[in-house]
């Protein structure tokens, strides 16, 4: 419960003090959380089952405000708190909009917590829901004629894609014994194939939405490119790890029996996402365009390995769902600073970078090469297990979905290239501690991580192991 009411405090008093001490505030009152989750994990047991952290009655004795805590929402808790102190700090400091932005980033990071805690189908639904009403303002904030056609556009797909699982939780808790929204309520719910498919689609629904998975991508790389830094960093870094989160804890658990069914169509969407992600990549000249379809390509591979159903996709996903988080959020800030240093984002337009901003220039090579997957970077291990579930799975896809290593090296490099070698076109002005502090940490994540994956591996495989039990039940389908 206290990861939801800091966050939430801290949001009060922001709005409140102003522009007062409002970053030191900011940071320290978002980084507390860490402390609590470190304290949950001290009472996981072996077992690694729910732990309940919080539950009492609401508008019923059947309608619960229950939280419960595992490692694998240990795992989202960890990228939560650890990536939205590190927005404030360098993402939001120098932003015109500065107290506002803050403080809907620290709501936001409350509703966050709850999504990944809330062990309450209707809970679950309120906190997806209240994720969406900070992201929304802050992406209103973007300039621009389309500002506001871009946030409707965005806003429209989760909110339709929110009403199609919230249509499925209410089905489902109208055949459960007891009438209620728990957890283990709605999942002892017997459906047959066709009842398990009509919920199982409209829980996918909201989930595929938010990743995004094609077709539901159109809204994704314009509110990615034209929203503030801040924005673009909770889009990316946390804020699509709902769905993929979502996938794992709700739609398995709750419609195992629709999985065969959507399994071939969603690895077919998902393998063609991450091929037309990083063709899309390559040839766009906008930096944060070009993030944001990478992005799409990324998480593509992490949903395949998903419905891969196995053990080493499963968690190979978990892993990539962290770090991409961590690179992510490293490449939009090192576009924020560019951008605020030479009033361009465009590759044709920047050159030369490097010459008079080295600490700059070697972090953004050290997100690149995590973002390609080199070696000894935390983007290799997740992504070898990933082809690899893939690969076992069908090996023609995995062929296919192999070939966005090249491709990503290919627009990965050419964007470091563009921007901070060469002819120099633009001056770019000396970080701030703020910005300095920042790529340390994410620079720790990269490297760590690449030399220490089983770190993350341990942390979710019994959670793992569990939602493998499940689905194993109820149709034998897991390998």
């Amino acid at each position: 419960m206290e990861v939801i009411i800091i966050p939430f405090i801290a949001c009060l008093c922001v709005s409140i003090l102003g522009k007062r001490n409002n970053i030191w505030l900011s940071t320290l009152f978002s980084s507390l959380p860490l402390f609590f989750v470190y304290q949950y994990f001290q009472h996981l047991d072996s077992s690694g089952k729910w732990i309940s952290l919080f539950d009492h009655a609401w508008i019923s004795d059947k309608i619960r405000f229950t939280l419960a805590f595992d490692g694998l929402t240990g795992l989202m808790l960890i990228l939560t708190n650890m990536l939205v102190p590190l927005i404030i700090l360098a993402g939001i400091r120098n932003d015109e909009n500065q107290v506002k932005l803050t403080a809907l980033t620290l709501f936001m990071q409350a509703a966050l917590n709850g999504v990944f805690m809330a062990h309450d189908g209707l809970m679950f639904y309120i906190f997806w829901e209240l994720a969406l009403i900070p992201i929304y303002f802050i992406t209103l904030t973007m300039s621009g004629k389309q500002a506001f056609k871009i946030t409707l556009r965005f806003f429209l797909y989760t909110f339709v894609g929110s009403l199609a699982m919230l249509a499925s939780l209410i089905y489902l808790f109208l055949h459960t014994a007891d009438h209620s929204f728990d957890f283990e309520s709605l999942r002892a719910v017997e459906l047959n194939l066709n009842q398990s498919i009509g919920v199982g689609a409209g829980i996918l629904l909201a989930f595929l939405v938010k990743i995004p998975i094609l077709p539901f991508h159109s809204w994704q790389a314009d509110t990615y490119t034209e929203a503030p830094a801040s924005g673009s960093m909770l889009l990316g870094g946390i804020m699509l790890k709902m769905g993929l989160y979502g996938i794992l804890r709700w739609y398995f658990p709750l419609a195992p029996e629709s999985i065969a069914f959507f399994q071939p169509w969603i690895i077919g969407l998902s393998v063609a996402g991450v091929l037309y992600g990083a063709i899309i990549a390559l040839r766009q000249k906008d930096m944060k365009r070009l993030v944001a379809f990478s992005s799409l390509s990324h998480v593509a591979l992490i949903a395949a390995g998903f419905f891969t159903l196995s053990a080493e996709g499963i968690e190979g996903g978990l892993l990539q769902m962290f770090v991409h988080g961590v690179n992510v959020v490293g490449l939009f800030l090192v576009i924020e600073i560019i951008e605020r240093s030479t009033g361009t984002r465009v590759l044709g337009e920047l050159g030369g970078l490097a010459k008079n901003n080295r600490i700059c220039m070697v972090f953004f090579m050290l997100v690149a090469l995590g973002t390609m997957a080199v070696p000894f970077t935390n983007g290799f291990p997740g992504e070898f297990l990933l082809l690899k579930s893939l690969y076992a799975y069908n090996h023609n896809l995995a062929l296919l979905a192999g070939l966005t290593i090249i491709f990503s090296a290919v627009y990965i490099l050419r964007m470091v290239q563009f921007s901070m070698f060469g002819e120099g076109k633009k001056a770019m002005s000396p970080l701030s501690w703020n910005e300095i502090l920042a790529f340390v940490i994410l620079a720790v994540g990269i490297v760590g991580i690449g030399f220490m994956p089983q770190i993350i591996i341990d942390m979710v495989h019994k959670s793992v192991l569990i939602i493998a039990t499940w689905i194993s039940e109820a149709n034998g389908i897991l390998s």
